[in-house]
């Protein structure tokens, strides 16, 4: 079964980080990701740009509504992501608690609706 893990942070405390910091916390994401892709877990997984980039989009009384920014303000924001494959729930949990940002941050596991079936597991 496909996980997708959403890994939130606070985007702030990236930017007080040193330039040193900043640079071991890449090469740890740089190993887990290579031990994932190792052992035939890793699908894809993507940093994502800051918060400031984000665009809404809501379509009202058949109306787009474009708004700058993410949807709700948060403590954290949303930063990457990895969309992994796990026997089960157990095993996508003990990836996620490898993501480097657990210890700051949290990490959001979501098994994924397969082609052709509903949220509900049935055929669709």
């Amino acid at each position: 079964m496909q996980y997708l893990m959403l890994i939130y942070d606070v985007e702030a405390d990236w930017a007080k980080m040193s330039a040193a910091d900043q640079e071991a916390m890449y090469k740890e994401y740089g190993q887990f990701t290579q031990q994932i892709v190792e052992s035939g877990n890793h699908r894809a997984g993507h940093q994502l740009k800051p918060i400031a980039t984000a665009t809404t989009v809501r379509v009202r009384n058949g109306k787009r509504v474009v708004t700058d920014g993410p949807f709700a303000e948060t403590k954290e924001q949303l930063g990457g992501f990895y969309l992994v494959e796990a026997k089960d729930l157990d095993e996508a949990i003990s990836i996620a608690a490898r993501i480097p940002s657990v210890r700051h941050g949290s990490i959001e596991v979501r098994p994924i609706v397969p082609r052709g079936e509903t949220a509900e597991g049935k055929v669709a």
